[in-house]
């Protein structure tokens, strides 16, 4: 049985209708098919649109409901989690293979960098994994599927820059890495279907926000890393789709709602020696702060009028969810707050919740995406107070290699020098989302990220088995 041509699935983020021109490459790709601006899933943050384009639902099927949520059974907030085994919907690849093979063939993927990619039903998978050690130390590492794999792109194309994939230091190299990677994989293993994920234009944005960026460059940039993919999508007659998660915008402001709840009685913390940590379990109502949404957990549900009235009346917030919105927003799902705060468009939402600096936790100022009950741009800053930060960083690592235990203590806690964001649904047809590909015309205008998943199988030609 003659299979269908390959597809490549590159996903652009922070790539929009309006940046589209700055990147020849990949307006090509559109001028030659299509191009369709999309309706994100609310929150637009990385992972629940991921899990929304993987499985054609919304949040409240899928449960991917955000960057980082509680989860209730433990009372522990978790950000950035990998195993596929959270998305409660089945992904395309999933489906693939089980679809191929009631037809009697195979269906072969490779998931470079996409989330959730421990678990996952994957022929082939690169993905970010540090080691961490008992003694507090991390180690930077990828992990791949088969295990050889990571061990072979490093060989052949040097270590993965991990720093410049998160944190201060995030910037090119590590997009231009994974897009090397991925054409080694196009090229030695022809997969059906090939996932990519390129970060770039999710640094400077957030720093700067969009009109504090050199826009032009930062596009260009990525489509120049985008070649190696093209080059080897044509060397074995694949086509190449482009899909984006979210477009940035400009941001004033942060807001703490963490600090409000606090101050009214809602959220309690345990001091200890190495700062403030919230007490989820005595906690009555608290935030989980990703971006510009935040979902408010809230233990005794004769809180939830009061704590809404409490930040109803919090000046930068636009609207609070209860059931019926999540409900009419597809958020409705067990691991969202029992109320989800949207922030004003030029507005964000901060995690800090400790009152007093000197108390504040001391992983707080270090880069650490999975303790903090939170996400953080701030990372993306070396603190500015700081002289000769990259030299700290020299001297601190100098100091593990001899076996000392230091803190990276080189993050802001000052968040209004974070000037971007994202999460809400974008309005405007220009700045949101898009998805360039190319045979039988999509519906016109803007189209929603559930139905990516249907023009994926369309394109493989594997739906409707």
């Amino acid at each position: 049985m003659k299979k269908t041509p390959p597809l490549v699935l590159i996903n652009a983020v922070g790539l929009t209708p309006r940046l589209l021109p700055f990147a020849p490459r990949l307006q090509k790709i559109a001028t030659q098919g299509w191009m369709r601006p999309l309706k994100e899933s609310l929150p637009a943050v990385t992972t629940t649109c991921q899990a929304t384009i993987l499985t054609g639902k919304e949040p409240s099927v899928h449960g991917i409901v955000g960057n980082g949520w509680l989860f209730r059974d433990t009372k522990e907030v978790r950000f950035w989690q990998q195993s596929n085994h959270l998305i409660e919907a089945e992904p395309i690849y999933k489906t693939a293979k089980r679809m191929a093979k009631a037809k009697g063939t195979d269906f072969k993927c490779a998931k470079m960098f996409w989330w959730f990619n421990q678990g996952a039903d994957l022929d082939i998978s690169v993905t970010p994994k540090p080691y961490y050690g008992a003694d507090g130390n991390k180690a930077f590492g990828i992990s791949g599927n088969p295990q050889p794999l990571a061990d072979s792109l490093e060989q052949k194309l040097g270590r993965f820059p991990f720093p410049s994939f998160w944190g201060p230091m995030a910037g090119l190299p590590s997009t231009r890495w994974i897009a090397q990677a991925s054409a080694e994989v196009i090229k030695d293993e022809n997969p059906d279907l090939t996932l990519i994920y390129l970060p770039h234009l999710d640094y400077q944005p957030q720093r700067l926000g969009v009109s504090g960026s050199n826009i032009p460059k930062l596009v260009a940039e990525l489509d120049e890393a985008s070649a190696p993919i093209l080059e080897a999508a044509k060397s074995i007659g694949a086509r190449v789709w482009v899909v984006s998660e979210y477009g940035h915008c400009d941001v004033k402001e942060a807001i703490e709602p963490n600090k409000i709840l606090r101050k009214n009685g809602f959220l309690l913390t345990r001091d200890g020696p190495f700062g403030e940590t919230i007490d989820f379990f005595a906690s009555r109502a608290f935030a989980v702060c990703d971006h510009q949404v935040a979902h408010i957990y809230i233990k005794d549900n004769k809180d939830v009028t009061l704590v809404k009235f409490l930040l109803e009346a919090t000046p930068g917030i636009q609207k609070l969810l209860d059931k019926e919105d999540k409900i009419a927003q597809g958020l409705d799902h067990p691991r969202t707050g029992e109320l989800v705060a949207l922030s004003d468009p030029d507005k964000w939402f901060a995690y800090p919740y400790w009152l007093d600096e000197k108390r504040a936790p001391d992983f707080a100022r270090t880069v650490d995406i999975h303790r903090k009950p939170g996400y953080d741009p701030c990372e993306l800053f070396f603190d500015p107070k700081l002289l000769f930060p990259k030299l700290k960083v020299l001297r601190k690592l100098l100091g593990k290699k001899l076996g000392f235990r230091t803190l990276m203590d080189l993050i802001p806690l000052d968040h209004s020098i974070v000037r971007g964001s994202h999460g809400l649904i974008c309005e405007n047809d220009e700045d949101c989302a898009l998805l360039i590909g190319d045979g039988p015309l999509p519906t016109p205008g803007k189209i929603p990220m559930t139905s990516v998943h249907q023009l994926l199988m369309n394109a493989l030609e594997i739906a409707g088995v």
